[in-house]
C-alpha cells in the first residue's frame, strides 16, 4: 500500500513543484510588463506635451515608442533633444 502511495504522490509533487515555479515566472513577467507600459505612457506624455507646448512636430511612429518604451521619461527627452538639434524625427 505504501508503494502505491509513494508511485502516485511523486508525479503529482512534480506537477505541483512545477505549477509554482510557472507562477512564479509569470508574475515576474507581468510584473515586468506593468513596470514597462507605465514607463512607456509616462514617456509617451512627456513627448506629447513637449509637442503641444512648444510645437514640436515629432512624429509618433514605432521608433519613437521603442525609444519611449525602454527608457521611459529619459528617453522622450533623448527624442526631444536630437530633434531640436535637427538629427533625428
Amino acid at each position: 500500500m505504501l508503494n502505491l502511495v509513494t508511485m502516485t504522490a511523486i508525479p503529482e509533487l512534480m506537477v505541483l513543484v512545477l505549477a509554482i515555479f510557472a507562477a512564479v515566472i509569470l508574475y515576474k513577467i507581468l510584473k515586468t510588463v506593468k513596470k514597462m507600459l507605465i514607463n512607456t505612457i509616462i514617456g509617451l506624455i512627456v513627448l506629447v506635451l513637449a509637442n503641444l507646448v512648444l510645437g514640436l512636430d515629432i512624429a509618433y511612429d514605432w521608433i519613437v515608442i521603442l525609444i519611449c518604451a525602454l527608457a521611459g521619461t529619459f528617453g522622450a527627452i533623448f527624442v526631444i533633444v536630437l530633434h531640436c538639434l535637427g538629427i533625428a524625427f
